[in-house]
């Protein structure tokens, strides 16, 4: 795929101008160039990108990072990943039984996997200590191109089908408090917005779930017709934290009676100022007991 320099900050939540000035300093990025001398950058360069922001954050000057070969950020990123092996070789054989037989693209044996690991442990224990962990995995795996986007999305429509039939084996609400899930416009990974959904009903809670890539003033026509007393959205992607705070400031002031609720990306959220509706779910624990009050 290709790309702008402002498409990588978007993608990146890093500037423009940053990005340029770690080109010329430290050959972060050597970016393409056409016939008419536009720069333009392809997937490679993206995942690069997204490795040095994220090595930077664990405290790497971007200097150091710039110098080390791509098989050293990898070894990194493998370091990343060996601290997703769960302690409980319980959960860890799922887990890595669900990635052989995703990997290989055998979906009676992953589906069969993972039915057992619901019937065994529940929707709530499998997605926490299961599920969850196997899909951070599989976005380290990305980045180190161990993994492509083909067996990635092979993996999460399983997975999403299994707890859509949890879903509808859920009773009817029972409580006439509604909560109004999406995703904004740029996020599409709804994995944990789904889980969501699944736990709110599970405790009898009214649910209106528009899932991903939710245009902003379609927002406002369900409040229209409906009594909302609870939103909740997701932030994963990697954003700049500018446009993060003017999306949450958005429907903040444009429903301040509204409880909104946000989760995601820990690193773009805690360098949030959030007004006194907002409320930062940190953790799968903080949702449970937040809803269980």
């Amino acid at each position: 795929m290709q790309y702008s320099i402002s498409d990588l900050e978007q993608l990146s939540g890093v500037h423009s101008h940053t990005i340029r000035i770690w080109e010329q300093r430290y050959n972060a990025l050597i970016p393409h160039r056409t016939a008419g001398n536009t720069r333009y950058y392809d997937d490679q360069h993206l995942v690069r990108l997204l490795n040095i922001v994220s090595i930077n954050q664990q405290g790497l000057k971007i200097s150091q990072i710039c110098k080390l070969s791509e098989e050293a950020i990898h070894e990194l990123i493998e370091e990343d990943i060996e601290n997703t092996i769960s302690p409980d070789q319980q959960y860890e054989y799922y887990i890595s039984s669900l990635l052989k037989h995703g990997m290989s693209y055998n979906e009676d044996k992953f589906s069969e996997v993972l039915s057992t690991c619901i019937d065994k442990f529940e929707m709530a224990v499998s997605y926490q200590y299961i599920i969850y962990p196997l899909l951070v995995r599989l976005g380290l795996m990305w980045r180190k191109e161990s993994i492509c986007a083909a067996q990635e999305h092979f993996l999460t429509n399983i997975i999403r089908r299994k707890i859509e039939v949890a879903i509808d084996a859920l009773p009817k609400p029972s409580s006439s408090n509604t909560w109004l899930l999406f995703l904004p416009e740029d996020e599409e990974h709804e994995m944990g917005l789904l889980y969501a959904s699944y736990e709110l009903r599970k405790r009898g809670q009214k649910v209106i779930y528009l899932g991903p890539r939710v245009p902003f003033d379609s927002v406002s026509q369900v409040f229209e017709i409906n009594r909302i007393d609870h939103m909740l959205i997701f932030m994963v992607q990697v954003k700049l934290v500018s446009t993060a705070q003017q999306y949450i400031d958005q429907l903040s002031e444009k429903y301040p009676k509204v409880g909104l609720h946000i989760a995601g990306n820990q690193k773009l959220i805690e360098n949030l100022n959030l007004q006194d509706n907002v409320t930062w779910l940190t953790s799968i624990e903080h949702f449970d007991t937040y809803i269980q009050s």
